[in-house]
């Protein structure tokens, strides 16, 4: 099943003429799609920032922006409000300040379908919901925007209550420079299902084989310097993956890029992902994908803890995740060998 793109043509930026535009965050994300909105010919007296009095306020009258403390007073004059503050705590602000005092026609712009997946946030009718959820970190949606470049973005409408709100979406996201590579068409939904089972499913199973790699190995009797540089602290997995969004993630490492990999590599590499059985894999994913991610159970359970992950010290759970992690066999060689060559490192 193919999605729909869209490009600069089409999309019409007289859509956001005249319209007050509020980024609640100015993040990773915020600050750089507000900069891009300004290039792109948005006067800057119509972009307002939203944020705590903190480091990224600071950052934002340093660039130029208006920066009001007050979320309850930046919802009211918001006719477009870009929901970029963390995922965990949207549904208290959200509801809590902002939703209260927001226009009745407001466009409500969150770039993760989490919280209006799980309907974990309080809509107007009238309003619009929209994605416009950058495939970047931000700092390469602001310096791909400098260099004329696009970059991968999703865009949908999950509430379209003015009945403008693909316009709106593809306004902004031509703004920000989405357009000029292809905003794909998706939804929150699909970010969601997409962006949880990467974290949970895909990323868990290959942090545990370099794990298990590593205590294979070690027990071979290779050095703890020589599998810490062999597996991850070379970059090398980074350099495949980046030639992997290149070239094509089959024919990175396929038998016509000798110039990436050597011919015994890429004959393991090939004759070993086809050899696996992949079944037992396939059913975790699916297991978690719908018993985990679809059917709300990971939400439910997070939204449990929540408030724990603000504590100090082991009473934050996640606190106690990494001290877990680092007592592994993999992590305490890494904290050796980092110890021991520092210099190199750096």
């Amino acid at each position: 099943m193919s999605a729909k793109i869209y490009y600069d043509s089409d999309a019409d930026l007289k859509f956001l003429e005249n319209k007050q535009i509020v980024f609640l965050g100015f993040g990773n994300q915020g600050a750089a799609q507000a900069q891009n909105l300004r290039d792109s010919g948005i006067p800057n007296d119509k972009i307002l920032i939203a944020n705590r009095e903190d480091s990224y306020a600071a950052d934002a009258r340093l660039k130029g922006f208006t920066v009001e403390h007050d979320f309850s007073k930046a919802a009211a004059v918001a006719d477009i409000l870009f929901l970029l503050i963390p995922d965990q705590v949207q549904p208290r602000v959200f509801n809590g300040q902002v939703a209260p005092q927001l226009k009745d026609t407001a466009s409500i712009v969150i770039a993760s379908g989490y919280n209006v997946f799980y309907k974990m946030l309080n809509f107007h009718p009238k309003q619009d919901v929209i994605m416009v959820a950058p495939r970047m970190i931000g700092s390469s949606v602001r310096s791909l925007y400098q260099k004329g470049k696009g970059f991968p973005c999703f865009v949908s409408v999950e509430q379209d209550g003015t009945g403008s709100g693909l316009s709106v979406a593809l306004a902004l996201s031509r703004a920000i420079g989405a357009t000029r590579a292809g905003a794909i068409a998706s939804s929150a939904r699909e970010e969601t299902a997409m962006d949880l089972f990467a974290e949970q499913a895909l990323w868990p199973n290959i942090i545990m084989l370099f794990r298990e790699a590593f205590s294979v190995l070690k027990e071979a009797g290779c050095s703890d310097e020589a599998l810490c540089y062999e597996m991850w602290m070379s970059k090398e997995p980074a350099e495949i993956f980046e030639r992997a969004a290149e070239d094509g993630f089959i024919q990175q490492g396929s038998l016509s890029r000798l110039k990436h990999h050597s011919t015994v590599s890429q004959f393991g590499q090939l004759n070993g992902a086809l050899s696996l059985d992949g079944k037992a894999a396939r059913k975790h994913f699916q297991d978690i994908l719908h018993n985990q991610v679809l059917n709300g159970k990971f939400c439910r359970e997070f939204s449990k803890i929540e408030e724990d992950l603000e504590k100090e010290g082991t009473a934050n759970p996640l606190n106690e995740l990494y001290r877990r992690s680092e007592e592994s066999e993999l992590g305490q060689a890494e904290k050796r060998v980092r110890a021991r060559l520092a210099g190199l490192i750096g």
